[in-house]
């Protein structure tokens, strides 16, 4: 007899699912037994991601998307809605690194992009699934962050305000839904983690130094069947 995987029946949607964390959190929700819906820009890579998930008996759906385009989140809302009339897991996860620079010589427009894809498109995200998510009756709602959010840094500025600013919607979001359901919100960091970021970051490090980001993926799952009061926050391994 087949046991039923935990999350049979859970709807997830995950941003910046083509690599890094995000495929491999796609991929662990999906062998968990959520069907994924899987965002991202690059459909070769999201296209390999289900691929992967298919393989392995999971299921998912590929849903290319710009979070830089002004209307790219309602339509994708839109479009989700009309298949299913829930959504269980939201998974927000893409993010941009600007250069990493002074803060006098923070180039406008990176840290323009950094501040619509890491702080404005994390409210539209919540704005348009909050009705799918209240209709699941007991949502979680997953924010990766970083350390430099928390922690200002030399060099850092860009990215790290914009992590700033993401985590006070989350956390302001967790306040305002906390008497009206069972959605739940919790901001992970996932620490060094061996992703094409990180790279960017730091060119120099050896990739097999930090953890793969199949660790955080496994600690998501396990996360999003646990309880906890509204507002979480945890840091996976080392911060720097």
């Amino acid at each position: 007899m087949t046991l039923e995987k935990p999350l049979s029946g859970r709807v997830a949607l995950v941003t910046g699912a083509s690599k890094g964390i995000g495929a491999a959190t796609a991929t662990a929700l999906a062998a968990a037994g959520a069907h994924v819906v899987l965002t991202a820009r690059d459909v070769k890579s999201l296209e390999a991601v289900e691929d992967a998930i298919h393989a392995a008996v999971g299921t998912a759906t590929i849903a290319p998307l710009d979070l830089q385009e002004p209307d790219g989140v309602s339509r994708l809302a839109a479009a989700l809605s009309q298949r299913w009339d829930k959504l269980d897991i939201l998974v927000i996860n893409a993010a941009y690194l600007p250069s990493l620079t002074p803060v006098t010589q923070m180039e406008p427009k990176q840290f323009g992009q950094a501040l619509t894809v890491n702080v404005l498109a994390t409210q539209a995200l919540l704005a348009a699934f909050d009705p799918l998510m209240k209709r699941a009756g007991s949502a979680r709602v997953i924010g990766i962050t970083s350390w430099v959010g928390a922690n200002p840094r030399p060099f850092w500025a860009a990215y790290g305000a914009s992590k700033a600013a993401f985590e006070v919607l989350l956390d302001c979001y967790a306040s305002e839904v906390e008497k009206l359901g069972g959605t739940r919100v919790a901001i992970v960091d996932p620490g060094a983690t061996r992703t094409a970021m990180r790279a960017k970051a730091y060119p120099g490090e050896d990739p097999a130094s930090v953890k793969p980001p199949e660790d955080v993926a496994a600690r998501i799952v396990a996360l999003v069947q646990e309880d906890w009061p509204t507002r979480h926050r945890e840091r996976i391994g080392q911060s720097r």
